[in-house]
């Protein structure tokens, strides 16, 4: 088995193309699935056959980054379930990831989030911001913030108003107008 790309962003949501051995070529009654093992983490991920030699499916996020094994399961009826290969797979954090982060520490402090300098000093990764934006939507969902944290920041003034002096009940909002 080999893995295509061997690494994903710690929010996944990449395909990961799964090429075949020769004698474990997919017959159309046995179904695959990957299992991601990694420290502290298991996802168990189905796959879509592309061909005979070929299979895909979309990476989960993760936890952490780290080398997780990742093990080609196979299933069919009336047999034990079975694992076919395995292979090393690497969570890693991205410019969307170190993006999310930036924008979750920076909540509340005006200046920190002149995101125009951020952005001019990294520079979106593709050059499209619209292809960024999401990224960093799926890498704000995958961290780990306090459950005391919130969008507006740490000052008690502002908690509670907005700009124009409305009363605001949100405890989480991403705010992703800076791209």
């Amino acid at each position: 088995m080999k893995l295509t790309p061997q690494q994903a962003p710690l929010y996944g949501d990449c395909v990961v193309t799964v090429l075949l051995a020769e004698e474990d070529k997919v017959e159309d009654d046995v179904v695959f699935y990957l299992v991601f093992s990694g420290s502290t983490l298991h996802h168990c991920a189905s796959t879509r056959k592309v061909s005979s030699d070929t299979l895909e499916t979309i990476t989960p996020g993760h936890d952490c980054c780290e080398t997780v094994k990742v093990q080609l399961c196979a299933s069919k009826e009336g047999l034990p379930v079975f694992v076919v290969a395995e292979e090393d797979f690497h969570f890693i954090q991205d410019e969307a990831y170190d993006a999310a982060q930036f924008l979750a520490t920076s909540a509340g402090n005006q200046q920190a989030l002149n995101f125009t300098r951020f952005l001019d000093q990294s520079g979106p990764p593709s050059g499209d911001v619209n292809i960024l934006d999401k990224k960093v939507v799926l890498a704000f969902r995958h961290l780990k913030l306090p459950a005391e944290w919130n969008v507006l920041g740490t000052d008690q003034s502002l908690h509670g108003e907005n700009l124009y002096g409305l009363q605001t009940d949100f405890k989480f909002v991403i705010l992703l107008f800076f791209f």
